[in-house]
């Protein structure tokens, strides 16, 4: 972090103060930034991450045992994995805008590492770790109910579009779903592919993904939000 100014707009956006702004600072720091710098590794934010892991899956399993008392185990258990991808994680970590805030490497961030689920995902993991050592379990709590356990039934479509969309199709409408690769963008090592979803020939959704799974599954997300519209 540059400057305090930066800090201070990052923290109205986490809507959580830090008494240890070391904290934050190691929870923005990407390894290819301490390779780079040639710091210690222990000071990137993967060791924050792991923490941020763990404290996100107490939170939210307790959230959903306490919400959904009639759901059996096997419910809450792909319950919980939709609110915790990689996607769905990195969903949220773009509401807040956490990629612009990232201390990165120039060839990571040139290549475009601000914008990489994989990163920003990992990145907001790190954030409730540094807040769980900073404020305790209750502000953690706190911030993963407002950023991550909100609009739940929305983000359970991020999980696994395709095979939502399956079922609808199957159990509504009786037809053929076919993927198809429109194009892809980009170098090899940092590419985009477009993907759109027919049902019975008729287009229904598109997509965008760093993967042909991920477009796929964006495409079917599109299509279900379609189809819920008519």
């Amino acid at each position: 972090m540059k400057t305090e100014k930066q800090q201070c707009d990052l923290e109205t956006k986490l809507e959580y103060r830090f008494k240890n702004r070391k904290l934050l600072e190691t929870a923005l720091r990407h390894s290819s930034f301490t390779n780079e710098h040639r710091m210690p590794r222990v000071e990137c934010n993967e060791r924050l991450e792991f923490l941020g892991d763990a404290v996100l899956e107490l939170v939210s399993s307790e959230f959903l045992y306490q919400t959904y008392p009639d759901y059996p185990e096997g419910e809450l258990t792909k319950f919980r994995a939709s609110l915790v991808c990689e996607p769905t994680l990195a969903y949220d970590a773009r509401q807040i805008c956490l990629g612009e805030y990232l201390m990165l490497g120039k060839g990571e961030d040139n290549s475009g590492g601000r914008r990489r689920d994989s990163i920003v995902s990992d990145a907001l993991e790190a954030i409730i770790g540094a807040i769980y050592l900073d404020g305790g379990l209750e502000c953690a709590r706190t911030f993963i109910i407002r950023h991550v356990l909100n609009d739940i039934q929305h983000k359970q479509l991020f999980y696994d579009s395709k095979t939502i969309l399956q079922e609808i199709v199957q159990g509504n409408m009786q037809g053929e779903i076919v993927y198809q690769l429109l194009g892809e963008d980009g170098p090899d090592h940092d590419k985009t592919f477009t993907t759109e979803v027919q049902v019975n020939g008729q287009m229904l959704g598109t997509g965008k993904g760093r993967t042909k799974k991920a477009a796929e599954q964006a495409a079917a997300y599109h299509a279900i939000c379609e189809l819920k519209k008519k």
